[in-house]
């Protein structure tokens, strides 16, 4: 219905309107099959499950964003040089509908997890679309008492500069999970030092923090423990360490002994001792020890 009442008012920020609610619906039904999907166990291959799914909806929700703001940015770019002629009693009738339909649709999501990036994605569909139909029905009243056509054109850019922030945010938060980056918020070179400044911890390496999916970071780290020292009593005070300070609860943690002390001779292999050798021949990362260390 937006689109015929667009094609026939000449307003391109309806049409935009209508673009962005065809979008909006593709991302509801996304993010549903998306949560359905996460929400199965893991078996099989999927070792996590399905948990990363929601992430891909995101991603697909920021990218139609920004392929709906390309196109919709010609479009405007053309009628800025060649204005047509705008019904505005219509533009406006029929952004006030919207801003009424878009209030109740994002009052409603506004309710649900938005720490779910899955979610997120939907609700900023929603919340952009409101925007871009209060941005319609000014511009609507703008062209009913002046006449001024390029209003629409305005309202249109306005809507694009929406779609483009809220697509790159999507696709950067999306995108640094994909990545394994560590969550934000959590530095893991001081989340190192801390795990190293333990009680009976010699060196703390290969660490990684990293997002499953929204709201679930995970930790995995080697552990070297003084001889002598209680290796399960360490762990259990790093996970502890770990859920309360930083609340990551889900962490795989390797203790182990450490062989010799740091710049010991190592044990001879066949002929003579050798310089002190790293417990992992290929470790990822910086080492965190209790001295000061490059990061």
């Amino acid at each position: 219905m937006e689109t015929a009442i667009a094609f026939v008012s000449g307003s391109l920020a309806l049409l935009s309107d209508a673009v962005h609610m065809l979008t909006d619906a593709f991302s509801i039904v996304l993010a549903l099959v998306a949560m359905r999907l996460a929400a199965r166990p893991a078996k099989g291959t999927y070792t996590f499950g399905l948990k990363r799914v929601e992430i891909l909806s995101a991603q697909a929700n920021g990218l139609t964003l920004l392929l709906a703001a390309v196109w919709l940015a010609y479009e405007a770019v053309v009628r800025l040089l060649h204005p047509p002629e705008v019904t505005g009693w219509m533009v406006l009738a029929t952004a006030l509908t919207g801003v009424a339909v878009n209030l109740a649709a994002t009052w409603c999501l506004s309710k649900a997890n938005r720490a779910s990036l899955n979610v997120e994605g939907a609700y900023q569909h929603i919340l952009n679309d409101l925007f871009a139909f209060i941005g319609t029905a000014v511009a609507g009243v703008v062209v009913m008492t002046t006449g001024f056509a390029r209003a629409d054109t305005i309202a249109t850019l306005f809507v694009v500069v929406l779609m483009v922030k809220a697509g790159c945010g999507l696709l950067r938060d999306s995108g640094r999970i994909l990545l394994e980056a560590a969550p934000a918020g959590l530095d893991p070179d001081a989340i190192g030092d801390r795990l190293a400044a333990a009680p009976d911890v010699a060196e703390v390496h290969d660490l990684h923090i990293w997002t499953i999916t929204s709201g679930e970071p995970a930790l995995s780290a080697h552990v070297m423990v003084h001889p002598g020292g209680d290796c399960h009593a360490v762990r259990r005070g790093l996970d502890a360490l770990l859920a309360e300070a930083y609340g990551v609860t889900h962490t795989t943690l390797q203790i182990d002994h450490e062989d010799h002390a740091p710049g010991a001779a190592a044990v001879p292999a066949s002929a003579g001792a050798g310089p002190a050798t790293p417990h992992c021949a290929n470790g990822h990362g910086p080492t965190h020890r209790r001295e000061p260390h490059a990061h």
